[in-house]
C-alpha cells in the first residue's frame, strides 16, 4: 500500500489492484475515508470536519498528480510521492 503523502497526522494512501471509482484512502488516526480523485467527496468511510477539511485542500492541490498516481496503480506501475501541505 503505497503511501502518497503524509501531512498534520494524515496519511494518504493508494492501493494497487483497487475498484473503481478513482479514488484514494486518507487515514487520520482511527478514522479512514476514501476519497474520489474526480469530485473529492467520501466514497466511503468518514474523517472529522477539519481532517477532511485539509485533506479536499491537499488534494484539491494535487489532482492532476492523484490522476497519475490512479493510472501507474491500475498499470501496477510505482507511485511516486505527492508534496505535503504545509
Amino acid at each position: 500500500m503505497p503511501k502518497l503523502s503524509e501531512f498534520f497526522g494524515i496519511s494518504i494512501y493508494m492501493y494497487y489492484r483497487e475498484h473503481q471509482p478513482p479514488h484514494f484512502h486518507a487515514i487520520y488516526g482511527d478514522e479512514e475515508a476514501l476519497v474520489s480523485t474526480d469530485t473529492l467527496s467520501v466514497i466511503a468511510g468518514k474523517l472529522s470536519p477539519r481532517a477532511m477539511g485539509l485533506v479536499v485542500e491537499w488534494a484539491s492541490m494535487h489532482r492532476d498528480e492523484l490522476h497519475r498516481a490512479w493510472s501507474q496503480a491500475m498499470n501496477q506501475q510505482p507511485l511516486g510521492r505527492i508534496e505535503p501541505l504545509r
